[in-house]
């Protein structure tokens, strides 16, 4: 099973893609945890609360990956963004999400560029520097070899591009 990660920083449409490829690949998907996470806690967080979080994402990602057997399993996020929003929110990381980003594989990721409209949302946090954001996101990736290409576009492009870009990967690795 290959491990596609769909990453970048917020309302640059990472869940509509993944659920978008999951369908077009007839795939399972992982929703980010967060989400559900946050809505429970009304979106009130502390740091020790994002290493909740990213053991959940883990224990609901390896649930999943082992009860299905298809060629793609999509992922709406991994423990790089907990590790990117850590450092951005609180100015450090936990150990164990760093040690988690390290160990974890991932066959490739797709870096979701931010030239989508913002859609407001009362979980989101960082209407103004989307570009920052996905700058540090981009370093990240190129910080621990991950392999990755960056989707751009709207609406059915986008999409397009997705597929297109993760079917030239597989069939040239």
């Amino acid at each position: 099973m290959k491990k596609i990660v769909i990453t970048g920083p917020e309302s640059c449409g990472k869940t509509t893609l993944t659920s978008q490829l999951a369908k077009h690949y007839r795939a399972p998907f992982i929703t980010e945890y967060a989400r559900e996470y946050l809505d429970l806690k009304k979106g009130v967080y502390k740091e020790s609360d994002l290493l909740e979080i990213a053991k959940a994402q883990i224990e609901k990602e390896d649930l999943i990956v082992a009860n299905f057997s298809q060629e793609f399993i999509f992922l709406d996020t991994d423990l790089l963004t907990l590790k990117i929003w850590a450092m951005d929110k609180f100015e450090r990381c936990d150990p164990w999400i760093m040690d988690q980003v390290k160990k974890r594989n991932y066959n490739y990721y797709l870096l979701c560029k931010p030239d989508l409209p913002w859609t407001p949302d009362p979980q989101r946090e960082n209407p103004f520097d989307r570009s920052r954001i996905y700058k540090t996101y981009e370093s990240e990736l190129y910080l621990y070899q991950k392999p990755f290409n960056v989707v751009k576009g709207l609406g059915d492009d986008r999409l397009k591009n997705a597929i297109d870009l993760i079917d030239s990967y597989f069939i040239t690795s």
